[in-house]
C-alpha cells in the first residue's frame, strides 16, 4: 500500500474532514486509517443510545488517569471514540463554538489565521442549522445542527430555575453571547446521530483515490533522515510519495503518544523508555487541559425523569417505536438536554462555568445503573489553570499511555469549583425545580460547610471528556506545531485534531475541532476564505 499523497491517522472528527476536504481533488491519492470499527453499531446513531456506549470497549479507547493527587489518588475514567467519527460517534452531539475570547487568545498565539472573525466565518460555512437563521449561523453547510426533537419537560424546568436564580435565558450559546441558560442545539439530523463521519466521510467514501482502512492502529510514522516517507502497522506499511505528508488526527491522547512512538518528544523520556530520539520536543504530552466537573444529584418526587424502573417500561417501548418509525420520541435525546454558562465573578472576561443538565440519574459515566426517577446537574469548570502532561507507559504501541492531568493542581481551580457546585446545589433548590424534587442525594444535605464541599469534589470530581493542548500549536519555536499544524522539526508531518489547541476552549471542544480541521485543510489547499 504506497503512493499515497495523505495518510491521515485517524477517523474522528478532524480526520473525517480532512478526508474529505483533501480527497476532492481526484488526482490526489488520500488514505484514511482508523483503529477502530466501522460506526454500524445502532447505539451509536440512536442519541439516547449513548448511555450504553460507555460499557462498549470495542468502540472506546476506555482510558484512565494516573492516581491524581488532588483527587483522593482515584483514577478518572476517559472514554474517547474507537470508531469511525472517533468521539463524535460517542459524544453528547452538544454543538457548541466556544467564546470570542478563546479565538483571540489563541490569534495571540498562533497568528490572525485562528481569531474570531476568521473562524467564525467558517463555523457558519460549516453548518447547516435546521433551527436558526440569522447572521450568527449557516445553511447549507456538511454539518447538520438542530434543536432537540423532544427534550423533557425537566429540562425545561431547569431552564426556568436559572431564571429564578437571575441567570438570563440564552435561546442560542453560539448566537450574541454565550452567558446564560437554555436548551443545547445538537449534531442530529432527523433525530439521529449527525457525526463527523455521516457529515464529512460518508459523502467521500465513493471516491476512487479515498481508501478508508479500519481496524488498523497505526505503530509510529517511518522517516528518511527527518523526512517523513510513511506509517508502521502491525504487519504491514503504508507508504507517501515523494513530497506526501503524514497528518496525525488521532487527539489529544494518542497524537502524542505516537509522535513519542515515533522519536519525537522529551528526548530523557524516550531514552529512558528505550527508544531512539529523533527530535527533541519538550512540549510533546505537556500543556493538557481539561474540564474538571462535579455533580449535583437529587431523586423526585414525580416520574417526569428518564428513569431505571419498571414503571418506565410503558415509555422505553413507546419511545423505541417513535424513534424506530420516525426518527422522534424521548429516544431522540442526547441525555444532556440543557445547560447554561455562568461567570463565576465580576473579574471574569468570559463565562467559566458550565452546566449541563441531566433529566436521569447518572453515575459513573452511565457505567453504573442508578434505580428511580432523578436528576443530575453538572457544573464544570471551563478555564481551568492546572496542566498534565501525557507520556508513554511503555514503547509497545498498543499499550495505553500515562496520563497525569493534574486536576486541581493549580490552586485557583478549586474555588472556583467549590463556587460553581454552590451555584448549582441553588439552581436546584430554586421553585421551577424543587417542585419537583424529593430531596438531594449528592452532595447530600448534611454537605454544607466549605470543608465538606471541598472534601466532596476531591472524592467525586470527574471529566467531562475535553481534554486538548498536549502539541499545541504557536508562532513560537518551543511550540510543538507551527501555525498550520506542522511539527517542528521535521518534514511533511502535521498534526491536526484537540492536541494542538493552545489554550482549552471555554465550551464543548467537537465543534472546535471540527473547525480546526477545516481551517488547516483550507490551508493545505491555498484557501483563504
Amino acid at each position: 500500500m504506497s503512493g499515497y499523497d495523505y495518510i491521515i491517522v485517524g477517523a474522528g472528527s478532524a480526520g473525517c474532514v480532512l478526508a474529505n476536504r483533501l480527497s476532492a481533488n481526484p488526482v490526489t491519492r488520500v488514505c484514511l486509517i482508523e483503529a477502530g470499527p466501522p460506526d454500524r453499531n445502532p447505539m451509536i446513531h440512536m442519541p439516547f443510545g449513548l448511555a450504553a456506549l460507555a460499557h462498549m470497549r470495542w468502540l472506546n479507547w476506555g482510558y484512565e488517569t494516573d492516581p491524581e493527587p488532588q483527587l483522593l489518588n482515584r483514577r478518572l475514567y476517559w472514554p474517547r471514540g474507537r470508531v469511525l467519527g472517533g468521539s463524535s460517534s460517542i459524544n453528547a452531539m452538544i454543538y457548541m463554538r466556544g467564546h470570542p475570547q478563546d479565538y483571540r487568545d489563541w490569534a495571540r498565539a498562533a497568528g490572525p489565521d485562528w481569531d474570531w472573525p476568521h473562524v467564525r466565518n467558517l463555523f457558519k460555512a460549516m453548518e447547516d442549522n435546521q433551527s436558526i437563521a440569522d447572521d450568527h449561523h449557516g445553511r447549507g453547510g456538511p454539518l447538520t445542527v438542530s434543536d432537540l426533537a423532544q427534550p423533557n419537560p425537566l429540562s425545561q424546568a431547569f431552564v426556568e430555575a436559572g431564571v429564578e436564580c437571575q441567570f438570563p435565558v440564552n435561546p442560542d450559546f453560539n448566537g450574541e453571547r454565550q452567558e446564560g441558560v437554555g436548551l443545547y442545539q445538537v449534531t442530529q439530523r432527523q433525530g439521529r446521530r449527525f457525526s463527523a463521519a455521516r457529515a464529512f466521510l460518508e459523502p467521500a467514501l465513493s471516491r476512487p483515490n479515498l481508501t478508508l482502512v479500519t481496524g488498523a492502529q497505526v505503530h509510529r510514522v517511518m522517516f528518511d533522515g527527518r523526512r517523513t516517507t510513511g506509517v508502521q502497522l502491525r504487519d504491514q506499511s503504508l507508504t507517501l510519495r515523494d513530497g506526501g505528508e503524514v497528518i496525525l488526527s488521532g487527539g489529544a491522547i494518542n497524537s502524542p503518544q505516537l509522535l513519542m512512538l515515533s522519536g519525537i518528544g522529551p528526548g530523557a523520556h524516550l531514552q529512558a523508555m528505550g527508544l531512539p530520539v529523533l527530535h527533541d520536543a519538550p512540549e510533546v504530552g505537556a500543556n493538557l487541559a481539561d474540564h474538571l466537573d462535579i455533580t449535583v444529584q437529587a431523586a423526585l418526587n414525580d416520574r417526569s425523569a428518564i428513569g431505571i424502573a419498571p414503571s418506565f417500561l410503558p415509555r422505553a417501548l413507546r419511545a423505541l417505536w417513535a424513534y424506530a418509525r420516525h426518527g422522534q420520541g424521548e429516544f431522540t435525546s442526547n441525555v444532556a438536554e440543557a445547560g447554561g454558562f455562568v461567570a463565576s465573578g465580576p473579574d471574569r472576561d468570559r463565562p467559566n462555568l458550565q452546566f449541563h443538565f441531566i433529566p436521569a440519574y447518572l453515575h459513573d459515566h452511565g457505567r453504573r445503573l442508578s434505580l428511580g426517577y432523578g436528576l443530575t446537574l453538572h457544573v464544570c469548570d471551563l478555564l481551568p489553570k492546572s496542566r498534565g502532561r501525557i507520556s508513554l507507559a511503555s514503547p509497545d504501541p498498543m499499550a495505553a499511555p500515562w496520563i497525569a492531568a493534574n486536576y486541581l493542581g493549580h490552586p485557583d481551580d478549586l474555588p472556583v469549583l467549590m463556587n460553581g457546585l454552590t451555584i448549582a446545589r441553588r439552581i436546584i433548590r430554586a421553585p421551577a425545580l424543587a417542585r419537583h424534587v424529593a430531596h438531594e442525594t449528592l452532595p447530600g444535605p448534611e454537605i454544607t460547610t466549605d470543608a465538606a464541599l471541598e472534601a466532596d469534589i476531591r472524592a467525586r470530581a470527574e471529566t467531562i471528556y475535553h481534554p486538548v493542548g498536549t502539541c499545541r500549536m504557536g508562532s513560537d519555536a518551543a511550540s510543538v506545531t507551527d501555525p498550520q499544524g506542522r511539527v517542528r522539526g521535521v518534514e511533511g508531518l502535521r498534526l491536526v485534531d484537540a492536541s494542538i489547541m493552545p489554550q482549552i476552549i471555554a465550551g464543548n471542544t467537537n465543534a472546535p475541532t471540527i473547525m480546526i480541521a477545516e481551517n488547516i485543510a483550507r490551508m493545505m489547499l491555498g484557501r483563504t476564505a
